[in-house]
């Protein structure tokens, strides 16, 4: 189920990120103590800023919203 999630996620924040100049490097789906996280990391060649990150989370969890991968619960972060 894992590995599903990752891959559409990935293939929906691809283009979000490209959207904000940035792009994808990995994208990770881990239950850490009772809680699950969906973490999306993003890089660029001048480095990545707290705005990018934020931009990028706001673009993603409607689109995460609409598509629903995951049917638990989750903390969504971008780093």
């Amino acid at each position: 189920m894992r590995k599903d999630v990752v891959e559409t996620v990935t293939r929906i924040a691809l283009p979000i990120c490209e959207s904000v100049g940035v792009s994808l490097y990995d994208v990770e789906f881990v239950k850490e103590g009772g809680a699950y996280y969906l973490r999306v990391f993003i890089d660029a060649e001048q480095g990545v800023d707290v705005e990018q990150c934020e931009k990028v989370s706001r673009l993603l969890d409607p689109a995460l919203d609409e598509a629903d991968p995951i049917e638990q619960s989750y903390y969504l972060e971008v780093s």
